[in-house]
């Protein structure tokens, strides 16, 4: 006679569940191709970004005599020494030069110096030697540049984007799997069915947030070793953000994939069950894209579960977010999670062992 085992508690059930589905990722050659990709991604976009700015080559100006003072202080030129004025002018008709300084004779003169140019008033010269007055905030905004915010935007919504679509479609794929075999038959016979959905999100959600968290670090060690240093100190909050959102935004992402997965029975019907919940990943993406510069959609966004790993971190970056507002909005996103998990849990498990044609939302919310 065998001997007969006690169960495995709930927690344990869990466990061995996430196991699992960790395992089976690790030897997917899939999903080590498509990390390998986002990794590979990130560290071009860091390096692309140190040889762009390493590129930015000052402008060249000739300077005469004390002139090179003045000009040296703005550290807004590259400056090439003439001996004298008509050097000077030499070096400004051949080319080598965009504009010259050199000393001025006038009374009058701001700065004690004149500038000469070859066919028109060199603006940015002019701009850089320009006698500014000082200048108080009274309201005070990070302003980002455009090229960076965009780069920013872009770096978010695709990194959400690919990781949600990733592990969701893997989930329900999975899910799918295990029910048209009839796997999830003997599965049940010593594992809860709520355990076998709680599983799945773990495995997958403890995968997708290493991911993320191997694309951060990797990023932040890239612009620490390529001297991007500013960029960090800003990029870097935003960053440990969308970390924490990701994670429980995937959360709920993965009850919904598990969930609608469980009302079909055939692989080819994943997709049109699924594409919800595609909608849902993929619009925070367009919307980060085309409105990273519009402070109110980004408002509403940060406020809505399904957006707000994508909008909230943006608003940080941006310097538009109160102090506040990160945990307000985590806590919508936080108390969403629990109801979607609640809901989903129970479209799961009403929907799992039925076979044949498509599940009902109604059907599967019923039981």
């Amino acid at each position: 006679m065998r001997p007969r085992y006690p169960a495995p508690s709930f927690a344990r059930s869990v466990w061995l569940v996430a196991t699992r589905e960790i395992v089976a990722r690790l030897r997917s050659k899939a999903f080590l191709v498509s990390t390998g990709i986002l990794l590979l991604i990130s560290i071009g976009s860091v390096v692309a970004g140190s040889i762009a700015s390493q590129n930015q080559t000052l402008p060249k100006v000739a300077v005469v005599g004390a002139a090179a003072q003045i000009v040296e202080q703005t550290e807004s030129f590259t400056t090439v020494k003439a001996d004298d004025v008509a050097t000077a002018e030499d070096l400004v008709r051949d080319g080598t030069v965009s504009a010259a300084v050199v000393p001025s004779t006038r009374a009058d003169a701001l700065l004690g110096v004149r500038v000469i140019a070859l066919s028109s008033p060199p603006v940015g010269v002019l701009a850089a030697l320009s006698v500014t007055p000082a200048v108080s905030v009274l309201e005070p905004t990070s302003r980002q540049s455009d090229g960076l915010v965009y780069l920013v935007s872009l770096g978010f919504g695709l990194v959400f984007f690919m990781s949600a679509i990733t592990f969701g479609s893997t989930i329900a794929q999975s899910v799918v799997e295990e029910k048209q075999t009839r796997v999830v038959e003997i599965l049940m016979t010593t594992i809860p069915v709520r355990a076998l959905l709680g599983g799945k999100v773990v495995g997958n959600s403890i995968m997708a947030f290493g991911q993320i968290v191997a694309i951060s670090s990797l990023v932040a060690i890239g612009m620490a070793t390529t001297g991007q240093i500013s960029l960090l100190g800003t990029v870097g909050p935003s960053i440990l953000w969308f970390a924490v959102f990701f994670a429980f935004g995937f959360i709920m992402l993965a009850a919904l994939f598990a969930a609608t997965a469980s009302m079909v029975s055939r692989q080819e019907d994943v997709g049109s069950a699924t594409s919800p919940v595609l909608f849902l990943v993929m619009i925070p993406y367009f919307l980060v894209i085309f409105f990273n510069d519009n402070p109110t959609v980004l408002a509403i966004m940060s406020y809505i579960p399904f957006s707000a790993p994508v909008g909230m971190p943006m608003r940080i970056f941006l310097g538009t977010a109160a102090w506040w507002e990160p945990l307000l909005s985590l806590a919508i996103l936080l108390a969403s999670t629990a109801v979607v998990i609640l809901l989903g849990s129970r479209i799961y498990s009403n929907s799992l062992l039925r076979m044949g044609a498509r599940v009902t939302l109604r059907q599967a919310l019923r039981g």
